[in-house]
């Protein structure tokens, strides 16, 4: 009998401890991007923005850092996060590989025309024709600035990155992008005019050797994705706490000037369709 009531305690005392690792578990919220920046960077954008999300949820907010572009998709469609800044096209993949239980919450307005830039030091380069038989460099293979509309527009040119180039190459990020191309370790580039005009505005590009000599018409890109199941009024205090970031108190205005945005607004899966068309014509979407 002894025996039995230390066994029934014993089972109580580890389902009681499963309950509090589960509500543990719940009160912390998991966050990652795609890593279309330096690691470095990634934590310093976020860390404001971070803050400020605890303040709005009541939930402690963890930033988790991931490998690559892929690893924020699974993570996210896997349980293994909550919340992901994802650009266009990984928001598509996150969407296709999951049937669809993915839901985008907010853009920044600068996403609703996004561009990419393509940029050389070569002066013989003028316009996306000129690449052929040149060294080029897309950031990641699943970048939507950095590769997807990039190609699309190359394609559109009648350049086909895989047999006009003389090579191609995949930096990783914009930012790396930018170092080859300054570097002279590949011809010419593209990616993200975010993270372009941001170097130049710090004197990290010396304009007068490198610059951009074509710039893609506006797509639609970045959001904050969360997974379909997510509790709803969580799912809505974030949403408010973003769409409540304003520039005019001192807060809002350091993380909206991290995050490169005038404001958030809502936005919809609807609005990356293009993006998956563009996908499925360059052959990209898997």
């Amino acid at each position: 009998m002894k025996s039995l009531l230390r066994f029934a305690f014993a089972i109580s005392a580890l389902l009681a401890a499963a309950g509090v690792h589960a509500q543990n578990a719940q009160n912390v919220l998991r966050v990652s991007a795609i890593p279309d920046e330096a690691p470095t960077e990634l934590q310093r954008k976020f860390k404001p923005l971070g803050s400020y999300l605890e303040q709005k949820t009541g939930m402690k907010v963890e930033f988790v850092p991931v490998t690559d572009y892929a690893a924020s998709v699974e993570g996210l469609i896997n349980n293994k996060l909550d919340m992901v800044w994802f650009g266009g096209f990984t928001f598509v993949q996150a969407k296709v590989r999951s049937g669809g239980k993915v839901i985008p919450l907010v853009q920044r307005e600068e996403d609703e025309k996004f561009k990419s830039v393509f940029i050389s030091t070569d002066k013989t380069i003028g316009k996306l024709e000129d690449l052929k038989g040149k060294t080029f460099a897309f950031g990641s293979e699943s970048s939507t600035s950095g590769h997807l509309m990039p190609r699309f527009y190359l394609l559109g040119a009648n350049v086909n990155p895989d047999v006009d180039m003389k090579r191609v190459a995949f930096s990783g990020a914009h930012d790396a992008t930018v170092a080859a191309v300054a570097g002279g370790k590949v011809d010419a580039g593209a990616l993200n005019i975010s993270v372009w005009e941001k170097l130049v505005s710090q004197n990290k590009v010396d304009t007068s050797k490198l610059r951009v000599f074509y710039t893609t018409p506006g797509y639609f890109d970045y959001n904050w994705t969360v997974r379909s199941d997510m509790n709803p009024e969580l799912r809505k205090k974030l949403t408010d706490a973003f769409l409540a970031l304003n520039s005019n108190d001192a807060q809002g205005k350091e993380i909206l000037e991290l995050q490169r945005a005038t404001r958030f607004i809502p936005t919809k899966a609807e609005n990356y369709a293009s993006i998956e068309k563009a996908a499925q014509q360059a052959g990209l979407l898997k």
